[in-house]
Parts: structure tokens; C-alpha cells; sequence
């Protein structure tokens, strides 16, 4: 009985997968055109079967494939083979990395994608582009209905126009991929609301709490775009994976099981403890997170499983540097935290592979517990790569790597690789958004890293690295080309 159980929920499972798979058009050189212009708004990725962010982004694009196709009107996904069939059409629109992602509309191209990755974000990044950004509410009804929604509202009413209502609509332009907004000139709304010239900002029914109003009054003062932005999320925000740039460091979360729906009680029992917080700390940011949702992210502070009923806590300061409140949740134990956190007197965590035994080969291993003394305080040149173990273009540079640092062994110049996938580093002085991302770091502590952009090459690097050297090479000149050659 239980092994058909398991049975019927596999066979479910490849079911729904395949469902959405189907939902996301394959398209070719010989098809694209044509069936692009048969859709008014269309959502294109680019792709290659061997890229690990390709394998990422598809089953949450196959989702928000299966959920924009019946709305009205509806958005169509689709995606291009850049390795096989699609290389002509990959090429006409110059797709340079993968996965690259457009919109079309009408069969024609209108811009790139700059949108999240995750699939909820996909759907509201899509839906914002159909429609006018702000819809009109013209009855009590649609009013009604546009305050109930379970997301953050920005309504403007305007009684005749304003210059308020210019702002507003031009901010709605702006900001559409981000913000619901609506606006009303209906007399019946406007009775209602008792607004006549006005823009509120409106939080979900599930947030509202005793610490800060469910709605905001835009006073005029600042810009219009800066209010939303201020107010958007409130004293506590809801961190999700597509808003993780708003919420800025010194930070401190919560992670624990968010369910509004089959737990809206419990979920806003822990959250009203980080808004007394938050309320007492206004210097800091503070947010709720799923803990199921944010395991990666639970994983680079060294937490494996948040265990037990209370949240755990962690957070960061202005530098980046990562911290664990290892005290039993309480609004005591936060307030002590946060005050520890900014006060410097906390130990960092910091995700490391041991520290290797022997790192005397021509290209170092940096890790986490000793990049600063590898790296940062060397006091040496240094060119690094931050990889990843499944990147394809990592593994191609590698024999590479390894022939740089043999070439330049006796030189002032350390040759170092990091595995950012398990890993920490000074992100604020190197970002890295892709793999392989090289880093030139200088001798001289007072100037910053400098992203290398040139070629991949073994020449390219040493023309690179002679060039930029703080000191002479002792085997290659300025222009990179052997002295015992002269």
C-alpha cells in the first residue's frame, strides 16, 4: 500500500513538472519570428543546456510559465537553445552570457530583462507590463477591491488634475514592476476614502499590527518615489528573494515559518516581537523571513536546519560582516544583539573549507579564514578567480590557472583562486555575480580590487598582470613578452 502511495505521488510529481515544462515555448531559428509576433507580450530566455544558472532559473520560469498563460491578457514564456537550434536568432539579438532574458512585443524587441529570478517575482515583473501601470477605479467596487489585495497598494485620488497626479502617474510609469498602484476621480471613492488630493501607501490586512499604521499619507515633502520606498515595507519588512535589495546593513532577521494563511496568528506573534524591536532601534533594519525559503541563506551563517518553534537570528553590519544571536529568541536577547552588533563587539561568522596544510603550489587556495591574510593583507600583487566547482567556464579556465601561476611563480604576484560556493569574502570590495569573476588586487592596501574584464587566454593574463604590476616582472616586460626574447 505505501509503495503504491509513493508510486502515485511520483508519477504526480513528473506530472506537474511536465505540465510546466509544456507551459514554457522551445523555439528555433526556423520558428522564433513567427511565433514571437503571435503573442502581444512575450518573455524570452536565452539559454545553453550546460550553464548552472540555466538549470536554476528554468523550473522557476516553468511555473511562472504555467501561471502568466491564463491571465487576461495573457504573457507567453518561451526560451532559445543558443548551443543548437537557436544560434542564429541568439546571435541576431547579440546574447553574449547565459541565461540572457528580453521581452518582445508584437514579434519586436522591447528591452532587456533586469527582473528577479524567482518565479512569483517573474509573474508580478511580467504582469506590470501589460496594462497601463496604474489602474483607474472608477466604482466603489473596484475600489474595494483593489484595497483587499494581499500586497502593498499605492492609491492616488484626485479630485480634478493636479500636479500631484502628474507625479503620481509618472512615478507609476517608473515604478510599475514594483508597486501596485491605482488612482480614482470617482466622487462615490473619493466621498469614501475622504481624500480629494492625496497618495496613501496601503499594507496588507495580514501585517497590521499595533507598532505603525496599516496606511501612509505622501505630506509632499520628498519625492513621491522616495515615500513608497521608505514605507514599502514598513518597521518589518517580509524579505523575499526578489526584494533582497532593499534591505539594506546594518540588518538584523528573524527566519522562522511564515504561513499567513494556515497560520496567520503564529506568524505574526513572532513578527510583533521584532517590530517592539524594531521600534526601540530605528537605526537599524529589520525583517521576517521564511526559514524554508532562505536555507542557502541560513547555510552561510553555519546554520544546517533552524530548529525548534522560536526563530533564529542573524544579521549583518554596515561592512557585511555576518552575525548568529546564539541567545534563545526573546525581545531582550534582540535588543542585546542588535546593541552588540553595532557596538563592534561581536565575532563575525565566516563560511571556510579548512584552511589548506600546505598552500605553497603556483596558484594559492584562499578560503574563508584566510583570505585576509592570503589576499587582503598579503601585501603583495594579486590576480584572484572566484569559481564555482559546476561552472562550466571555471573548469575550462582551470589548466589555464594552473600554467599562469607556474609562469609566474618567482614574481611579486600571487596567483589565487576561491571557492565562492563555500566560502565567505570582503563582498563589499568584491562582487561577484557570475562565475568565473576575476579580481586584480594591488599591492598598495590604499587602492581598491579591480574587476578584470580583458580575455581568458594565458597571454591575456600575463600582458594583464606585467602590465599592471606594481613593481618591474622579472621575466616579462611591461607588454608582457619574455625579457630572455629581447
Amino acid at each position: 500500500m505505501l509503495g503504491s502511495l509513493k508510486l502515485v505521488l511520483y508519477l504526480a510529481i513528473i506530472y506537474v513538472c511536465k505540465a510546466t515544462e509544456e507551459d514554457v515555448l522551445e523555439l528555433t531559428d526556423s520558428d522564433f519570428s513567427t511565433v514571437i509576433a503571435q503573442h502581444d507580450t512575450a518573455l524570452v530566455m536565452f539559454y545553453a543546456p550546460w550553464c548552472g544558472h540555466c538549470k536554476r532559473i528554468k523550473p522557476e520560469y516553468a511555473v511562472a510559465a504555467g501561471v502568466l498563460k491564463d491571465d487576461d491578457p495573457p504573457v507567453a514564456l518561451a526560451k532559445v537553445d543558443c548551443t543548437e537550434a537557436g544560434k542564429s536568432t541568439c546571435e541576431k539579438f547579440s546574447v553574449s552570457g547565459y541565461p540572457t532574458l528580453k521581452i518582445f512585443r508584437k514579434g519586436e524587441l522591447s528591452q532587456e530583462y533586469n527582473g528577479p529570478r524567482e518565479s512569483n517575482g517573474i509573474v508580478k515583473f511580467m504582469r506590470a507590463q501589460v496594462g497601463p501601470s496604474s489602474k483607474e477605479l472608477t466604482t466603489l467596487a473596484s475600489y474595494e477591491a483593489w484595497l483587499a489585495k494581499d500586497e502593498v497598494v499605492v492609491i492616488g485620488y484626485f479630485e480634478k488634475d493636479s500636479e500631484l497626479k502628474s507625479e503620481f502617474l509618472k512615478n507609476a510609469d517608473k515604478m510599475r514592476e514594483e508597486i501596485t498602484f491605482g488612482h480614482t476621480s470617482a466622487e462615490e471613492v473619493l466621498k469614501k476614502a475622504g481624500f480629494k488630493d492625496n497618495v496613501v501607501l496601503y499594507r496588507p490586512k495580514r501585517l497590521s499590527n499595533k507598532f505603525e499604521d496599516s496606511s501612509v499619507v505622501y505630506n509632499g515633502e520628498g519625492s513621491l518615489k522616495a515615500f513608497i520606498k521608505e514605507n514599502y515595507h514598513g518597521l518589518v519588512g517580509v524579505r523575499q528573494k526578489e526584494t533582497l535589495a532593499d534591505f539594506t546593513s546594518p540588518l538584523v532577521v528573524a527566519y522562522y515559518d511564515l504561513d499567513w494563511t494556515k497560520n496567520p496568528k503564529g506568524t505574526n506573534y513572532w513578527r510583533n516581537r521584532v517590530l517592539k524591536v524594531a521600534k526601540e532601534l530605528p537605526e537599524v533594519t529589520f525583517a521576517v523571513s521564511d526559514k524554508d525559503d532562505f536555507v542557502h541563506e541560513l547555510n552561510d551563517y553555519g546554520i544546517d536546519f533552524a530548529r525548534g518553534d522560536k526563530p533564529v537570528v542573524a544579521g549583518k553590519d554596515i561592512e557585511g560582516n555576518k552575525f548568529v544571536m546564539s541567545a534563545e529568541f526573546s525581545i531582550e536577547n534582540i535588543i542585546a544583539f542588535t546593541k552588540d552588533l553595532l557596538d563592534g563587539k561581536l565575532e563575525p561568522f565566516i563560511k571556510s573549507e579548512p584552511v589548506p596544510e600546505k598552500n605553497d603550489g603556483p596558484v594559492k587556495v584562499a578560503v574563508g579564514k584566510n583570505f585576509k591574510e592570503l589576499v587582503t593583507d598579503s601585501g603583495r600583487d594579486a590576480l584572484v578567480e572566484f569559481y564555482a566547482p559546476w561552472c562550466g567556464h571555471c573548469q575550462k579556465l582551470t589548466p589555464i590557472w594552473e600554467e599562469l601561476g607556474e609562469k609566474l611563480k618567482d614574481e611579486e604576484v600571487d596567483i589565487v583562486k576561491i571557492d565562492a560556493t563555500t566560502n565567505d569574502w570582503p563582498k563589499s570590495l568584491y562582487e561577484v555575480s557570475g562565475f568565473p569573476t576575476i579580481y586584480w588586487k594591488p599591492k598598495d592596501s590604499s587602492k581598491k580590487p579591480v574587476r578584470y574584464n580583458g580575455g581568458r587566454a594565458l597571454e591575456d593574463f600575463i600582458k594583464y598582470v606585467a602590465d599592471n604590476a606594481s613593481s618591474d616582472l622579472k621575466g616579462f616586460d611591461r607588454k608582457g613578452a619574455k625579457k630572455d626574447e629581447l
